[in-house]
């Protein structure tokens, strides 16, 4: 099956929308220290890690979800 065979159904502008939604077009910026910076960059050498940015934006990611996720607001 091609590609466009898969796709067949969903309207093209849904998946334009849906693809430029994911572009990542906020820059934020973080300082480390020596040792911090030494860690992640063992971390990557040991398991084979070739885009740390891709590493550090789940890692942050995983944590605030996380969190978001056991502190939801109640009524009472």
């Amino acid at each position: 099956m091609t590609k466009k065979a898969k796709m067949s159904g969903v309207d093209p502008d849904f998946l334009e929308k849906q693809r430029l939604s994911l572009l990542r077009r906020n820059r934020q910026t973080i300082y480390l220290n020596d040792q911090e910076v030494a860690a992640i960059q063992e971390y990557c050498r040991r398991f084979g890690v070739k885009h740390r940015s891709a590493l550090l934006r789940d890692a942050i990611m995983e944590q605030i979800l996380s969190e978001l996720g056991e502190n939801h607001p109640t009524l009472f």
